[in-house]
């Protein structure tokens, strides 16, 4: 398989590659308004660094997504193209309905209001408690009362388990209930697509796989579109309808979740096997 790699030294767009990587039509991509997420040859480059280099993507509605891939290949740049934090150099991010850089800021702003975000570390801002930082999203977006609002917040922070933690601080608290606090945060403006930046990172595997518990659960109760962007696999072949594996900023292979573990596709068996021969190497 060639990529972009193998035109370093000619004079050759550095988009493009000799052999299109394998891209199958993600299932129900015969009508674009089953798809509140599609993403239509994305390219973006960081200097001479190309990241994305052409990726097309039809999120399938109200199902888990799990993106995987290298680091460095582009899958955090990913989420931040989906939600309206960076502009492709080339194609279009369709975001329910609306190429979301053809529509004014605040028309991005509101349509960023029907995502759900959950950081990495959590993001949570330290000089609030659990509880404060659970309602800003409500306190900052909505017009509700205060009445409203903590019924929202306890609801949601009830089935994230942290009811007894709405006035610790979050240096108070474990690595683990503050990806909890976050994803409570997350969901309560009751979005429409849910992101997840590496639930898992910093978990050890226990927390993990109760973190993933409580992923599905949520999920059943709520529905929704969740795209997880993660490096475990354990994580992936736990919580996903769907898998898209992601090398040198382009998908090459997207499908059911089995569908994925059993590819005869060298890069993705390699990955998703961890397996130490194949085409992927330190470099």
């Amino acid at each position: 398989m060639s990529t972009s790699d193998d035109l370093v030294g000619g004079n050759v767009d550095p988009w493009l590659s000799v052999s299109e990587p394998y891209q199958p039509d993600p299932p129900g991509h015969e009508s674009d308004l089953t798809h509140s997420v599609q993403i239509r040859d994305v390219r973006k480059a960081f200097g001479s660094f190309h990241v994305l280099t052409g990726l097309n993507l039809n999120f399938v509605d109200n199902a888990v997504t799990t993106i995987l891939g290298p680091s460095g290949t582009g899958k955090s740049v990913l989420l931040k193209h989906i939600v309206g934090l960076l502009e492709p150099d080339h194609g279009e991010v369709v975001v329910f309905g609306q190429n979301i850089w053809n529509v004014s800021e605040r028309e991005r702003q509101e349509i960023r209001k029907r995502f759900g975000v959950l950081f990495q570390d959590g993001a949570l801002f330290g000089s609030m408690n659990i509880y404060d930082n659970v309602a800003f999203p409500l306190r900052k977006h909505t017009d509700k009362s205060e009445s409203e609002i903590r019924k929202i917040v306890m609801a949601r922070l009830e089935e994230v388990g942290l009811t007894r933690a709405v006035n610790k601080a979050p240096g108070e608290v474990s690595g683990g209930m503050k990806k909890r606090a976050g994803f409570a945060r997350a969901l309560v403006l009751n979005p429409s697509v849910v992101m997840f930046d590496e639930p898992d990172s910093g978990l050890d595997p226990v927390r993990t796989s109760l973190l993933n518990d409580l992923i599905l659960k949520l999920h059943a109760e709520h529905g929704g579109t969740y795209i997880l962007v993660t490096h475990d696999i354990r994580t992936a072949r736990k919580v996903s309808d769907y898998v898209g594996v992601v090398w040198k900023g382009k998908l090459i292979h997207y499908g059911e979740t089995e569908e994925a573990f059993n590819s005869d596709l060298p890069f993705v068996r390699q990955f998703l096997s961890g397996d130490s021969v194949g085409p992927l190497g330190m470099d």
